[in-house]
This record gives C-alpha cells, structure tokens and sequence, in this order.
C-alpha cells in the first residue's frame, strides 16, 4: 500500500493501483488516515457539527437540575420540545453523560425495604407452628374452596385445619382460637409463622395473638423458603395418587381432607422426624416406638451378624431441635501467636 502511494504521485492513483493490484476503496482510505491529524491517545477528533464544550457543560448541568435529574434523556428531549427548546439529540445527551460516567437509572423508584430474615426453633411440640392458607380448585374455572391449615413444626402433627368457600379474617381468628384451646396453649408458650397474605396480616387476627399472648412472625415476601413445613405438607397433599385436579363440591374438599389430615397424622412416616408418625412425636411416645424398633434390630444382628459389616444397626434418631432458617455456622478463625 506504501508502493501504492508513492506511485500514484508520478502516474496517478488509478494507474498506481492496476498496476499493484491495490484496491482502491483501501487506496484511499489509507490515504485519508495518513491526511488526518495526530491526536494524543484516548483523545478524538471533534467534528465541526459537535456542540463546544460550553455547551455539553450547559447540557449536563441541565440534566443535573431538579427538574430533570430523575428523567430519562428522552423525557428531557420531549419536554423540551414541547416548550420549544432544542439543545441536541437524544443520543448526544447520553454521550454527554457516558463521558461523566451518569449512564444509569436516573427515575425516582420505589426502594423495597429490606425485610429480617426469620429464624425459629422449636425443641418440644407446640412452641412454633406453622399455618397457611390454599386453594383448592373447584368444580369449574375460577371456583375455588380455601384450605386453612396450621402445623406443628417440630412433630409435623397438623393440629387444626378448616375448608372454607372464601378466605376470612373471621375464618382464620376462629380457627387459631379453637385451636389454642384444643392444644392447651398457654400465655407466652407459642410462635405461629405465617405468609403475609391478607388473613394473616388482619386486625382480627392480630388482636387474638395478642389476646393469648402468642407471638406471631411473618415470611418475607415472594420466599417460600421461609415457610418450609407448610410448603412440604401441601406437596405432600398434592403428590397423592387421589388427589383430584378440581373438586365437585366443598363437601367433597372436606372429606378428602378429613382423610388426608387422618392419614398424614397417624399413619405417614416422616423422613424429618426419624420416620416416626406425627401423632407419636406430638404426643411423646415416639421415643417408646423408637426403643422397639430398638429391640427389632438387635435381634435381627444377633440372629444374622454376618449381614451387617460394621455394627449393630440402630433406628433414624428424633430430632433434638427444627428450625425455620437455622443460622449458619461460622468458624471462628484461631489467632496466631507468634
């Protein structure tokens, strides 16, 4: 390309390239970077349609003001307009504010607040329970029956529960009130953890808590996370090989829960609970269960040692405590003496 244009100054450009075979579109391209003058690295060349620098300033310090410092650049181009003002395009306001490093969300929106992580424990039945509220699918589309379900999270044992055509404060405050009452709850002994649905965050509902001296927690919003137990009991219902896709009547929701709740109480063996059933870890006689199934695998071993290799086997433990969030364990770490 060099050879290219020192030829062309003694024969011509068109000349000079035939007979080098140079293309000349790249002929002269090359020729018009050679012509344009040298600028310090990281600095361009202004064209003379740019606005000064007086004027960029002008521009900025317009977006800085009240009025416009939380407008997107096409909000201040179009307002502008409107008052039949121009000072540049839409696309030179967010090169003014790239080079000052203001390419951003500039509208004023709503900050969510940062919500406290719960954190619950349980080591005994009836300290904390869990409770939420479901629909159920009806007969048709948009009919809908509410499941109102509380749980104990340390035995699992769902200690009451209503179906109701509609979701009520009223519903709710008298479901934990009977059964408060049916479960012995004392003054200061219970936690009850709930989503932030309507029901849950209800002055009825409040003052009752209040009333029995109940604590009440709530989820954080949009985490299922933190209402674990109540999540994996209603999976539970769903994953069952009778669970209907609607239900006909309100009647029918009722006896296939009734079932359910019966079966789920007594019956499930729940991997959480050292596969006990709720009802023995609620009512504390898992531990006699646990010492029979004892017995079991000790005569198992001692009739047949050779088929287990290490010791004798021993039954799933029960749990010492549950937890809602469980904190995570941090090492503390050793300071060195030298």
């Amino acid at each position: 390309m060099e050879a290219a244009l020192a030829l062309s100054a003694e024969v011509g450009i068109k000349l000079a390239c035939a007979s080098l075979a140079v293309p000349r579109p790249g002929f002269y391209r090359m020729k018009a970077r050679k012509n344009k003058p040298a600028t310090m690295p990281g600095q361009y060349s202004n064209s003379s349609r740019a606005l000064s620098a007086d004027e960029r300033q002008g521009v900025l310090e317009l977006l800085h003001t009240d009025r416009f410092v939380d407008k997107a650049p096409q909000e201040v181009y179009a307002t502008l307009l409107d008052e039949g003002k121009y000072h540049c395009s839409i696309s030179t306001m967010y090169r003014i504010m790239n080079a000052n490093a203001e390419v951003k969300e500039r509208r004023n929106q709503l900050a969510h607040p940062v919500y406290q992580k719960p954190q619950l424990w349980a080591t005994g039945p009836n300290q904390v329970w869990s409770w939420d509220i479901t629909k159920l699918l009806g007969p048709v589309k948009w009919a809908y029956f509410y499941r109102y379900v509380i749980l104990d999270i340390f035995s699992r044992y769902v200690v009451g529960w209503m179906i109701a055509p509609a979701e009520l404060a009223a519903l709710a405050e008298k479901l934990i009130k009977e059964t408060c009452a049916k479960q012995n709850i004392e003054q200061g002994q219970l936690t009850i953890h709930a989503d932030r649905g309507s029901s849950m965050r209800s002055k009825p509902v409040a003052l009752l808590l209040s009333d029995l001296g109940i604590t009440q927690t709530p989820s954080r919003p949009y985490i299922s996370d933190d209402n674990p137990f109540s999540e994996a009991r209603f999976k539970t219902l769903k994953y069952r090989p009778d669970f209907p896709k609607r239900f006909g009547c309100i009647e029918d929701s009722r006896n296939f829960c009734q079932s359910f709740f019966r079966w789920y109480n007594s019956k499930h063996h729940h991997s959480g609970i050292g596969l006990h059933t709720p009802e023995s870890v609620h009512f504390g006689f898992a531990q006699d269960v646990r010492n029979m199934r004892s017995d079991v695998l000790r005569t198992a071993y001692e009739n047949h040692p050779e088929r287990f290799v290490k010791t004798i086997p021993v039954p799933p433990s029960l749990p010492e405590a549950v937890w809602i969030n469980k904190p995570k364990p941090t090492l503390a770490k050793e300071e060195k003496v030298h």
